[in-house]
Parts: C-alpha cells; sequence; structure tokens
C-alpha cells in the first residue's frame, strides 16, 4: 500500500462572482478530482489551531500530523532548514522577501507593497540581488542565505523573536506602519530599498515590463525548530515533493526524503509532471511509503488577486499531477491511499491567507466507495463529514 497527499496551497476559496458564483475550485475543469471524488470520502478539515495565524507553515505542519501549538516555532526557521542553514539555539531567523514596493518620490515609509513576490523572480536573478544587499548590509549578527525565487534568509545571532508582517498580508498599502520596529531591521529595509532601486539588474527588469524586486521585507521570525521523526511518529517512510523551502525544511527536521525536482519554482509554470514523476520514483523505485506532493501555485495565484490563473492552477494540478499520477499506479496495478487537500484558503477577495476549514478528498484504489460527490467546498460542508483538529486527520489516511 502507498500513501499519497497532493497539497495544493492556498486552492480553497469563496464563491466569485465572475465564475457564476462557483468557487475556482468548483468551477475549474478537474476530470480527475471529478472522477475520483464519485468514489471517495469527502469532508472539511480545520488545519489552523485557535489563536494561531492562518499560514502555510502552521497548515502544511498540521496536514502532515504536526499539531502547530506543539511543534511551531516560526516559519523563517523551518526555511532554513532546507537550506542548510546552521542554526544555534540563541539564533533567530527570519524570511527575507525581496519585494517590489512603489518608487514615487515620497518618503520610504510613505511607499506601497506591491508585489510581494517581484514578478516570481528567478533564484538566480534574486542570488545577484541578495549579494549586493548582503556586501552593504551583513554584519557579525545578521547573515543573508540565498533561498528559492524571491524567498530568502536572514539569521540574527544572539535575536529576539519579533512581532513582524508578512508583506502577502498588506499588498497595495502603504508600509510605513508595518515596518519592524526594531530599529537595525527597520534601517535595514530601508537601505536594501537604496541598493535594490538603482541596482542594473532592476533597471533591465523595469525595461522587460517586470516589477523592480528592489526591498528586502523581513518576516516570519522564529528560533530553531525540533521536529519528531515522521517514520517513527507514522510508521511511514516519506518523501517531500515541493519548490518551497518551507516545505523542504519541515521535511528535513521531520527527517523525510526531500526530492529536488528540476524546474520546480512554485510559480503557475512550475514542472509539474516533474513532481508527479518524482512521487512515483519515489514511492515505485525507491521504497518510501508516503509521497507529499505539494503544489504552490493556487496560493501564487490567490496573493496575485487572478482568478483566471488560479482556475489554471488548478486545472494543471489535476490534469499534469494527478493524471499522470494516478494513471501509472492503476497501470502498475499498486493500491494506494490518496489525499486532496488545500493547506488553507487564499481567497481572491482578500489575496491573503484566511483560517477557514478546507475540503479535503480521501480515495481509495482498493475499496472505492460509491458516494457521488463532487470534490468542492460547499460539497465538503455538505458531507457531514469534519475534522476539528487538522494535525488529525492524516490519520485517516492511514486508517484502512
Amino acid at each position: 500500500m502507498k500513501y499519497i497527499i497532493v497539497l495544493g496551497d492556498g486552492m480553497a476559496d469563496e464563491p466569485i462572482e465572475a465564475l457564476g458564483n462557483k468557487t475556482p475550485l468548483a468551477y475549474a475543469a478537474t476530470p480527475v478530482m471529478d472522477r475520483l471524488s464519485k468514489k471517495s470520502e469527502i469532508g472539511m478539515v480545520h488545519t489552523i489551531p485557535e489563536g494561531m495565524k492562518p499560514g502555510s507553515d502552521t497548515a502544511n505542519l498540521s496536514v502532515l500530523g504536526y499539531d502547530p501549538a506543539v511543534y511551531y516555532s516560526g516559519r523563517s526557521p523551518l526555511e532554513a532548514l532546507s537550506i542548510g542553514v546552521p542554526m544555534k539555539e540563541t539564533d533567530i531567523a527570519l524570511r527575507c522577501n525581496i519585494v517590489t514596493i512603489s518608487e514615487e518620490d515620497v518618503p520610504f515609509e510613505e511607499k506601497r507593497i506591491l508585489d510581494h513576490s517581484s514578478d516570481e523572480i528567478s533564484t538566480e536573478d534574486c542570488a545577484v540581488l541578495l549579494e549586493a544587499v548582503r556586501e552593504e548590509l551583513e554584519r557579525e549578527d545578521y547573515h543573508f542565505y540565498v533561498g528559492t525565487s524571491y524567498r530568502h534568509c536572514l539569521i540574527w545571532n544572539n535575536g529576539k523573536v519579533v512581532e513582524l508582517t508578512p508583506p502577502h498580508d498588506v499588498l497595495g498599502q502603504v508600509i510605513g506602519q508595518y515596518l519592524p520596529e526594531d530599529g537595525v531591521l527597520r534601517s535595514m529595509m530601508k537601505r536594501s530599498y537604496e541598493i535594490l532601486s538603482r541596482h542594473p539588474l532592476n533597471e533591465e527588469r523595469k525595461k522587460k515590463g517586470q516589477n523592480p524586486a528592489n526591498c528586502c521585507w523581513f518576516w516570519g521570525a522564529g528560533t530553531k525548530p525540533m521536529l519528531d521523526s515522521f517514520e517513527e511518529k507514522t510508521g511511514k517512510r516519506g518523501m517531500m515533493i515541493s519548490a518551497v523551502d518551507l516545505l523542504k525544511g519541515i521535511a528535513v527536521g521531520a527527517g523525510m526524503g526531500v526530492s529536488h525536482v528540476e524546474g520546480a519554482n512554485g510559480g503557475l509554470h512550475t514542472n509539474y509532471e516533474g513532481k508527479a514523476g518524482a512521487a512515483l520514483k519515489a514511492l515505485l523505485e525507491d521504497g518510501y511509503d508516503f509521497a507529499y506532493i505539494h503544489i504552490e501555485a493556487p496560493d501564487e495565484m490567490g496573493h496575485q488577486g487572478s482568478v483566471e490563473k488560479k482556475v489554471q492552477a488548478i486545472e494543471y494540478l489535476d490534469s499534469r499531477v494527478l493524471k499522470p499520477l494516478t494513471e501509472r499506479l492503476d497501470e502498475e496495478g499498486v493500491e494506494y491511499r490518496l489525499m486532496v487537500l488545500p493547506d488553507h484558503p487564499t481567497p481572491i477577495r482578500v489575496r491573503t491567507h484566511t483560517g477557514d476549514s478546507v475540503p479535503y478528498m480521501l480515495y481509495d484504489s482498493g475499496r472505492p466507495l460509491e458516494k457521488g460527490w463532487d470534490y468542492t467546498e460547499e460539497e465538503g460542508r455538505k458531507s457531514g463529514n469534519y475534522v476539528p483538529q487538522g494535525h488529525k486527520l492524516i490519520e485517516r489516511l492511514f486508517l484502512r
């Protein structure tokens, strides 16, 4: 028996008038999910513990069976694990987004944040920009590390956990009230804008019609994480397939395998087929029991506020991940249990995460049900199946 979770990050949403008052998940053309859902358990799960902020960090920990109230120590420390940052017990890790802020002639505090991902900038370009920042701003107690795309890391030696605002929560807003209260972090952000706004690479980006990656934005502070072994907790040997350092970091901390898929970038045009292939290799060739396939694109399109692209991301998940994955497993005659779900909603209306419950679908190739459900938020609520503690959902996947 093989076990799979396909996680469409931020896939859940609200009904949208432009889609005939359907959600993107209900509107999207998803023939594979439509077929499987008729033979699956459908329900809702609450992945964010009460009192915790909705984010991919807490939500994915929950889906993997780790109670965030027990295991969560901050987002950036999990990402630091992924990129091999040697954290000490006294270190604080912070996410360092390279974002786009407005360039009108006003004081720094009066500028607006336009894009949390700088048009999904490539890792290669962003590494050049981060090096320019590092040359001027790195010092004894502050060290920068390159991550993936716009997502990077700052380690603050002997620092403190400070309250910081995720950039995707305040898109379009004036930044002043969201800047760090800590004077050093605040001045580093301001100085990074002065460095990056005139960088030749950003001048080239603007000529091409791309958003300039012109400012460091710090958030997600936390301490060194301590996760129990996934294999010891579940009895299953697991493989993580994701473009995102956060997910890779969770896997490293949990002792899971991590697959590095060429061309996987966390954007709309990621290597979907490569992710499906990596899962099949792990399950059929490398002796893994469990594969976690994380697709970031629906969340990114939600942050961008693009209805069309969010629908497209969901359709790609169906046609370019689920289709080759299930066809190959069926051809090989392998029995498998497959769960599909988002980690949290990222509604187009608000362009950020919410803590509402999300729909899940659980399919067993050897024991198909005859329920006739569709896999949508509305059908999930109608089913009557509800898991109030998200970290217990994985028990349903492994229970047979």
